[in-house]
């Protein structure tokens, strides 16, 4: 009975994403307990991000009884390494865009508990298994669509890491290899740079440029149009904005028709805010793959959004993480 009293019971999980960071403290069977967020890209280095991230983790850990109660810490960030605990060249976050940064060791230190890292989709995708709509699939790719565009690759029930921990960086296949778009990352013609949610943006002020058609969003400073400006002129009949989603979920399609023959997953599960466009986006989606799938692969795989609510999805698949730390 003391050993049980004694264990500790909890773990934090961190979902680093490009404009908040979002951290859970999560019990055994899954539940959030408490959660806050701090914003991403307001600190110049990766050691105001940490110290701040601290300053606002430590209330939380102390309604759930204290650091003692934490088992460890796991993050899912993007462009970070499973196997040595580093974030590196992140081409949406300012303080670690030109640098490797040791960030579970500097979390480590801060809270003296066991932390490890992945890839913000990765976890993303270790959540939706354990608790979403991908439980009980051995074979799927959760694909991310926030700032960047993320993919966590599961073959045969085991995360995919590649060689090096930088496997499964999808967002980064080039979909225009004529006159493509600069990414984030420094290259051209990114998946991420047309079907991120700041890709949508960028397509609507392209569209906006190269015509004079009527639009709903010609009322906005094209500089501070959103993906959500997009999905709300479109909701109300904006042809130019119902243009924009027919192009992103169409290359969207594409790209998982390419996805589909190196893996062939049972399903695709789709997360983050983009995804709250709905229709918008699926259905020229699933139209894109259709037009593009292999034969032998047509009707076969699932298209399916997250069923957990907000960074809820990352959160718990980082948490889950820490829970196989080695101590």
């Amino acid at each position: 009975m003391e050993a049980q009293i004694t264990r500790r019971p909890y773990t934090i999980g961190l979902d680093l994403g490009g404009t908040n960071a979002v951290f859970g403290i999560v019990d055994a069977q899954g539940n959030i307990l408490e959660h806050t967020s701090i914003k991403t890209q307001q600190y110049s280095t990766a050691e105001d991000f940490v110290n701040a991230g601290v300053e606002a983790l430590m209330p939380i850990v102390d309604k759930v009884g204290g650091i003692n109660k934490i088992e460890g810490m796991g993050i899912g960030a993007p462009n970070s390494n499973f196997y040595d605990g580093t974030i590196a060249y992140a081409p949406n976050i300012s303080w670690a865009h030109e640098c490797v940064v040791p960030f579970a060791k500097m979390f480590s230190d801060k809270l003296s508990v066991p932390v490890a890292i992945t890839n913000d989709a990765n976890a993303a995708a270790l959540g939706e298994m354990t608790y979403g709509v991908a439980k009980g699939m051995k074979n799927f790719i959760m694909i991310t669509l926030g700032t960047g565009v993320g993919a966590g690759i599961v073959i045969n029930g085991q995360m995919v890491y590649g060689s090096d921990g930088m496997a499964g960086e999808l967002g980064h296949v080039i979909m225009r290899r004529e006159n493509g778009r600069t990414c984030g990352c420094g290259r051209k013609g990114c998946l991420e740079a047309y079907c991120s949610a700041t890709g949508v943006a960028r397509t609507a002020r392209e569209f906006l440029e190269t015509s004079n058609e009527p639009s709903l969003l010609r009322d906005m400073n094209p500089e501070e149009i959103t993906s959500l400006d997009v999905s709300k002129a479109a909701a109300k009949g904006d042809a130019l904005s119902l243009r924009v989603y027919e192009f992103t979920g169409k290359m969207l399609g594409e790209a998982c028709a390419d996805f589909m023959t190196f893996c062939s997953p049972e399903a695709f599960v789709f997360f983050g805010g983009l995804t709250k466009a709905g229709d918008l986006l699926m259905k020229p989606l699933l139209k894109g793959y259709e037009e593009n799938v292999l034969g032998i692969f047509r009707g076969k795989a699932k298209f399916l959004v997250s069923s957990l609510d907000g960074a809820g999805a990352a959160v718990l698949g980082a948490s889950a993480i820490a829970k196989n730390i080695e101590h």
